[in-house]
């Protein structure tokens, strides 16, 4: 079993449901990102545009405003930067930034954005989410969450191939949380293996997600996302055992600590 990578969360944006508004202003996203790095992470992805349930678009201005100055500043540090975008623009600007790898929500659904994953021989990973934020944990209906997920991610892998992404620069992403219940985020993490098997790195983001509050304090009151933290960590070691590539996480350095005792299990 190959160590994954540990990619840190960085959301500057006033609405995500984990740390929204907390690292609106550069300088402050910059020291958390550069502290992310000294707690373990091998990159850090940076977001302007929340992805929660319901949560409405931002102007593509907008969310170049948010992010580019802090792409910039990191990897003036010597910081390996993704961007979780949908939109190519704000990808674009943030390569020539510096950033390296593209997070595409969407999966790679725009031809343009594949083009320039293309070109500019970055990394990009294509996640499956179901509809857009808006819409996507209204009722997610599946025959086989599993094969429904990775035969679409495996069809997004071909048409990035097409356009001409190398496969090694290919990863994907079976999107938990993104449109689907609670059984069939755990499916998917039951069964990580099928993905796996692809031959294309996993990511894998579980980071206090509200299905984890919901396994651990019920449909009715779930646990809050400061108390989601344990259930977390058990489906990243979960995840890794199983092969994934990448492991996404708000929480650096408990992760990184976990990624080490599962690494030292496994004789990684």
């Amino acid at each position: 079993m190959k160590r994954p990578l540990l990619m840190g969360i960085l959301n500057v944006t006033p609405d995500s449901f984990s740390d929204g508004g907390r690292f609106l202003e550069p300088d402050l996203a910059i020291r958390q990102g550069r502290l992310m790095i000294e707690q373990g992470a091998d990159l850090v992805d940076v977001g302007g545009e929340s992805t929660r349930p319901g949560a409405e678009p931002v102007p593509e201005a907008v969310e170049l405003a948010r992010v580019i100055p802090v792409v910039r500043g990191l990897c003036q540090e010597g910081v390996r930067v993704s961007i979780d975008t949908s939109k190519p623009a704000v990808a674009q600007a943030a390569l020539a930034a510096g950033a390296d790898v593209i997070n595409d929500v969407t999966g790679g659904r725009s031809p343009v954005m594949l083009a320039l994953a293309a070109e500019s021989g970055c990394t990009i990973c294509l996640m499956h989410m179901l509809g857009d934020p808006q819409t996507m944990q209204t009722d997610p209906v599946y025959k086989d969450v599993v094969g429904e997920v990775g035969d679409y991610l495996k069809s997004q892998a071909e048409a990035a191939q097409a356009a001409g992404v190398a496969s090694d620069k290919i990863w994907i992403d079976p999107g938990i949380g993104f449109g689907k219940t609670t059984e069939q985020n755990l499916e998917l993490i039951r069964r990580l293996e099928r993905f796996v098997e692809t031959g294309f790195p996993v990511l894998i983001g579980v980071s206090r997600k509200s299905f984890i509050g919901r396994v651990l304090g019920g449909e009715e009151s779930p646990a809050p996302v400061e108390e989601r933290l344990e259930g977390t960590l058990a489906l990243q070691a979960l995840a890794q055992a199983s092969g994934a590539g990448v492991i996404r996480a708000h929480d650096v350095a408990e992760s990184k600590r976990v990624i080490e005792l599962t690494s030292a299990v496994s004789g990684s």
